[in-house]
C-alpha cells in the first residue's frame, strides 16, 4: 500500500483519479479547503482528508506528511485574475515542501506543446512542470492535449461549439493538428506514475490513436452524436481575445476560461515521442478512440438537446412576432392622427430593433433553458420556458390594445406588464450568466422605453380611445 496526496480531488480529473487509486489498494489522502466539497462523491468516506489551501506553505506541509507519492492537480485559470503568477507561487511552495517532508514522487498533469513561444496557458503550464523537474524531489510530468471527457472544459467547448453552431466563420487554428485522449486513458496513466522506476524525473507526452485538426474533431463530433455536417469557414483575423469573447457568447465556457483555452489552440498539440506506451503499457484494451471516448463522454448528456430547445423558444417568439406584426398598422388613419411626442423613434427604427431583440431574446433564452436542465434543474428550466411564453402574450397583447382596440390607458398597463415580465425574464436567465442577463435587459428596457412613450401617447390623447 502506497499514502498517496491527491491535490485537485474536487476537479473533473482528479475526481476520477481518486477512486481508480483507491481500487488499486492505495491509501489516498485528499487536500481540499472545505470536507464539504467532498459531498456525493462515492468515495468521500474512503479517503483520508487534510483540509486547507495548496497556496499555503503550512497547510501543503501538513498534507503531505509521510506521504509517498503526490499528486499535483491543480490550476488556478478560473478567470480571476493572473493565473500565471498563482500557479508559480503554489507550484513552488509544493517544490519545496514535497522535498521538506521526503516524498518520493510529484505527478503533475500539464498540456502537450511545441517547441518555442507559448500562449500563456501553455507556457505557465509548462513552467509549473519544470519547477517540479527542477525541484528537490524526482516528478513525473504527463504532458496531454485535447481531454475528451463531459466536464473537461476543453471537450466542453468543442461539444458546445459542435451543437450550437452549424455553420460558423472560426479562427485559423481550427487548422492545428491535435492528438486527443480519452480522460479513462488519462487516468490511466496518473494512475500508473506510482508504478515507475524509482527515480523517474521527466516528461512523458500523453495522446489517443488519432491525429486531427480541430475542424476534423468537430465534424467527427457531429457525426458520431447524430448531428447534420458542421460548415466550418476559417479566417485569419480572430485573435485568442476576440475568439475567447466569441466562445463566451456560443458556449457555458466563461471569457475567463475561453480565452487561455483559445490560446493554447493556437500551437499544434501533437505527441512528439510514446515512451509512455513502453513503460507502462496502453489501457486495457489499448488506447481510446475519438468516436469511443465521445460515445462515452456524452453518455449522460443529451446532444440534441440544445436544437430543440432553440426550436421551441424560437416557436413562441416567432409567433409572438408575426401576431403582434399582423396586429400592428401604424399606416392607420387613427395611428397618424395621434399626438406624438417629438422624442419618438422614426418609424423605420421599430421593425429593426423588434426583429434583433426578438431574435436574442429566443438565443439567449434557449442557452440559459439547455443550460439549467444540463445541470439537472429541469424545473428552472421549465419555469423559464413558461416565463417566456407569458412574456409573449404580453408583447403580442400590446399591439391589440393600441392598434386594434385603442385602448391606449390599457396599452400603458399592458407595457408595463410586459416590461415588468421582461425584468423577471432577465433576472432567471442571469442565473446562467451576466451575459444572458444583459441580453434580456436591453429588450426590458426597451419594453420599459415602449411603456414611457404608450403613456405619453395616452396623455396627449385623452380621447382617442373612446
Amino acid at each position: 500500500m502506497t499514502t498517496v496526496l491527491v491535490t485537485g480531488a474536487t476537479g473533473y480529473i482528479g475526481g476520477q483519479l481518486v477512486p481508480v487509486l483507491l481500487d488499486r489498494g492505495h491509501h489516498v489522502r485528499v487536500l481540499t479547503r472545505s470536507r464539504k466539497g467532498l459531498a456525493g462523491r462515492d468515495w468521500a468516506d474512503r479517503v483520508e482528508v487534510a483540509e486547507g489551501d495548496a497556496s499555503r506553505v503550512e497547510d501543503v506541509r501538513r498534507a503531505l506528511e509521510g506521504v509517498e507519492v503526490a499528486y499535483y492537480l491543480l490550476h488556478s485559470m478560473d478567470g480571476g485574475g493572473s493565473f500565471i503568477e498563482r500557479d508559480r507561487s503554489m507550484a513552488r511552495t509544493f517544490a519545496e515542501a514535497a522535498g521538506e517532508a521526503g516524498v518520493g514522487r510529484v505527478v503533475y498533469l500539464g498540456g502537450l506543446h511545441p517547441e518555442g513561444e507559448l500562449s500563456d496557458h501553455l507556457a505557465s503550464r509548462v513552467e509549473v512542470g519544470e519547477t517540479f523537474l527542477r525541484g528537490p524531489v524526482p516528478a513525473v510530468v504527463l504532458q496531454a492535449g485535447v481531454v475528451l471527457g463531459n466536464g473537461s472544459a476543453s471537450f466542453d467547448m468543442l461539444r458546445h461549439l459542435t451543437e450550437r453552431l452549424p455553420a460558423m466563420v472560426a479562427p485559423k487554428w481550427v487548422g492545428n493538428r491535435i492528438q486527443p485522449i480519452a480522460v479513462a486513458d488519462v487516468v490511466h496513466y496518473l494512475a500508473g506514475a506510482v508504478d515507475l522506476p524509482e527515480g523517474t524525473n521527466r516528461t512523458f507526452d500523453l495522446g489517443g490513436p488519432e491525429v486531427m485538426t480541430y475542424a476534423e474533431m468537430m465534424q467527427r463530433y457531429a457525426s458520431v452524436v447524430g448531428l447534420r455536417p458542421r460548415h466550418v469557414v476559417s479566417v485569419p483575423v480572430l485573435t485568442p481575445r476576440l475568439a475567447g469573447l466569441w466562445v463566451d457568447v456560443v458556449t457555458p465556457i466563461p471569457a475567463g476560461i475561453a480565452r487561455p483555452l483559445v490560446g493554447s489552440l493556437v500551437h499544434e498539440a501533437v505527441c512528439r515521442e510514446d515512451d509512455i506506451l513502453e513503460v507502462l503499457g496502453p489501457p486495457p484494451g489499448g488506447r481510446t478512440g475519438f468516436d469511443e471516448a465521445v460515445l462515452d463522454a456524452v453518455a449522460d448528456v443529451d446532444p440534441h438537446r440544445w436544437s430543440r430547445t432553440l426550436a421551441r423558444t424560437s416557436a413562441v417568439v416567432g409567433a409572438a412576432a408575426v401576431v403582434g406584426s399582423l396586429l400592428t398598422d401604424p399606416t392607420s388613419r387613427w395611428y397618424r392622427r395621434l399626438d406624438k411626442p417629438s422624442w419618438q423613434p422614426p418609424p423605420g427604427a421599430f421593425p429593426v430593433v423588434w426583429t434583433a431583440l426578438y431574435a436574442t431574446t429566443a438565443v439567449v433564452t434557449a442557452r440559459a433553458s439547455s443550460e439549467l436542465a444540463e445541470r439537472g434543474d429541469t424545473a428552472a428550466a421549465q419555469d423559464l420556458e413558461r416565463a417566456l411564453a407569458a412574456n409573449m402574450v404580453l408583447n403580442a397583447g400590446w399591439s391589440g390594445l393600441f392598434f386594434r382596440a385603442h385602448r391606449l390607458g390599457l396599452a400603458t398597463a399592458g407595457a408595463a406588464a410586459l416590461a415588468a415580465s421582461s425584468a423577471d425574464l432577465a433576472r432567471r436567465v442571469g442565473t446562467t450568466g451576466k451575459g444572458k442577463a444583459a441580453g434580456i435587459g436591453a429588450y426590458a428596457a426597451w419594453c420599459g422605453f415602449a411603456t414611457v412613450l404608450t403613456a405619453a401617447i395616452a396623455r396627449r390623447n385623452p380621447r382617442a380611445g373612446r
